[in-house]
C-alpha cells in the first residue's frame, strides 16, 4: 500500500479534529461571557449582512435574466 495517503489522511484527522476541538472550546468560552451584548452585535452584524446580501442578490437575479433574454434562452 502508498504510505502517502496514509500519511496525508493522517495529517488531515489531526489537523481538523485539533482545529475542531478548539472551536467548540472558543464557543463554550464565549457562551460563558455577557450574552446580552453579544446578542446586539450578533443582531446589528445580522442586519448588515441581509442590508448587503438581499439587493445583491436582486441585481444578480436581474442580471441573469438580463443576460438570458439577450441570449434568447427565455
Amino acid at each position: 500500500m502508498d504510505w502517502v495517503p496514509v500519511v496525508f489522511i493522517t495529517f488531515k484527522v489531526l489537523v481538523f479534529g485539533t482545529g475542531m476541538f478548539l472551536a467548540v472550546k472558543w464557543h463554550y468560552d464565549q457562551g460563558k461571557k455577557g450574552r446580552h451584548a453579544e446578542r446586539r452585535a450578533m443582531m446589528r452584524t445580522v442586519g448588515k449582512v441581509v442590508a448587503v446580501f438581499v439587493p445583491t442578490l436582486l441585481i444578480l437575479l436581474f442580471v441573469t435574466f438580463a443576460v438570458g433574454k439577450k441570449l434568447g434562452l427565455t
